[in-house]
């Protein structure tokens, strides 16, 4: 074996094992901030040794012994006060037992992604802790990831921890329900990450494939974690359904829309997954937000040519979700689905309703998206002059390079 597929191999499982050293290390000292340092000077060292010694039988427990003796240092140095530090240790009884720590086979994903979603923190920190502490991202792939410069998001990191740090967050959860509450949170910050990778708002790339891929790994780590939560498993079907359309989603340099994608080119492995698990997740009597979005994907999914689309079920559809989840984005999907299922004069009057009303007012995306649908209604209706205005007003607002040139060419054509 080369030393590159050795390397290769050690940073697999380091990436895999790092959230559950981290975890452990939160469980037993409860500081997540010195824990994350911790885990990550472990990280350095099991690279270092493992190259020249190869990787242990059991890496979890190396990393997690040696991450305790780093964070024991850091906390020696903090405070050179030996007695100070005693006290510490023992002033909560998870801090009692503080020898040195035995290999754990616990798996801590799932307190591990609650905490990084704790209320106390923004979403935007919510989502770069995430994604650092669990997700095993460098700060300049969470950087580049949320369009922000590598020094911002490294504060922004360092505050969520300090934020934590302030408000004493634990590592456990009191009762069932706080559980519950923080899952949604969890969901949500999992279900952005994904977006943002399947629909990267800036940059070069119509795509991440590092973020999606991350997500979805979260993800089922989420469902493995709680199997019987219908929500994670649609959350992971609308992920695998969505995913399994990326490679059809571009020729070239070059957008290529739904009704337009090959779809003998959509991964027929990610869609069976998808559909069983939306299938399953469907008998629960509560059906929530992303059990819908994973059903309307399974319509497309499941259909082999855009004619041959459900339309009026998938209008149906976005009704349903409307009414769960009142967003513009949703009514602006609810629209083009309404336009397929009876005809653009349709989509246009609820657009124009929604306008009316509203509804669609507020960040410039979605001012942006407004002006597409009503430019691609227009265009079906014949009036190709006042489609090539909003074809050409929502490019100067887009920020993907790829999505840009889309809309460019829609404007000239």
């Amino acid at each position: 074996m080369t030393s590159a597929s050795v390397a290769r191999r050690i940073e697999g499982i380091l990436r895999t094992e790092a959230p559950q050293v981290l975890g452990a290390l939160v469980r037993r000292f409860g500081r997540f901030d010195l824990a994350e340092d911790a885990t990550q000077e472990a990280l350095l060292a099991a690279h270092r040794t493992w190259m020249d010694g190869g990787v242990p039988d059991e890496p979890r427990g190396w990393l997690i012994r040696v991450g305790y003796r780093k964070l024991v240092d850091i906390l020696r140095s903090e405070d050179a006060d030996r007695r100070r530090e005693q006290e510490w240790l023992t002033s909560d009884p998870r801090r009692a037992d503080a020898g040195a720590p035995a290999p754990t086979a616990r798996d801590d994903s799932l307190e591990l992604l609650v905490l990084c979603c704790h209320p106390a923190l923004t979403e935007t920190s919510r989502i770069a802790l995430t994604l650092r502490a669990v997700g095993g991202l460098t700060t300049a792939e969470i950087a580049h990831a949320c369009g922000v410069p590598e020094a911002t998001m490294a504060t922004r990191i360092s505050r969520a921890k300090q934020t934590l740090r302030k408000v004493d967050a634990r590592f456990e959860l009191s009762d069932a329900e706080e559980l519950t509450e923080r899952v949604t949170d969890v969901e949500r910050v999992l279900y952005l990450i994904f977006n943002e990778g399947y629909a990267a708002s800036t940059g070069p790339e119509l795509t991440r494939v590092d973020l999606t891929a991350e997500a979805i790994r979260l993800t089922r780590m989420l469902v493995s974690a709680r199997p019987d939560d219908a929500e994670a498993r649609g959350l992971l079907a609308l992920m695998l359904l969505m995913e399994a359309r990326r490679s059809a989603r571009q020729n070239g340099d070059d957008l290529v829309v739904l009704e337009a994608q090959d779809r003998s080119a959509w991964d027929r492995e990610l869609i069976r997954e998808g559909t069983r698990l939306i299938e399953t997740a469907w008998e629960e009597r509560a059906v929530g937000i992303y059990q819908i979005q994973a059903a309307i994907a399974a319509v497309h999914a499941n259909t082999m040519t855009s004619a041959e689309t459900d339309w009026p079920q998938i209008a149906a559809l976005y009704l349903w979700l409307e009414r769960l989840e009142p967003t513009a984005p949703v009514r602006l999907s609810r629209v083009v689905a309404v336009s397929r299922a009876f005809g653009p004069q349709r989509g246009l009057a609820l657009l124009d309703d929604l306008d009316a009303d509203r509804s669609l007012t507020g960040d410039p995306l979605t001012a942006s998206r407004a002006r597409i649908v009503r430019a691609h209604l227009l265009d079906e209706l014949g009036d190709h002059e006042g489609a090539q205005r909003g074809f050409a007003e929502a490019e100067e607002f887009a920020t993907n390079d790829v999505e840009k040139r889309y809309l460019a060419d829609r404007a000239r054509r």
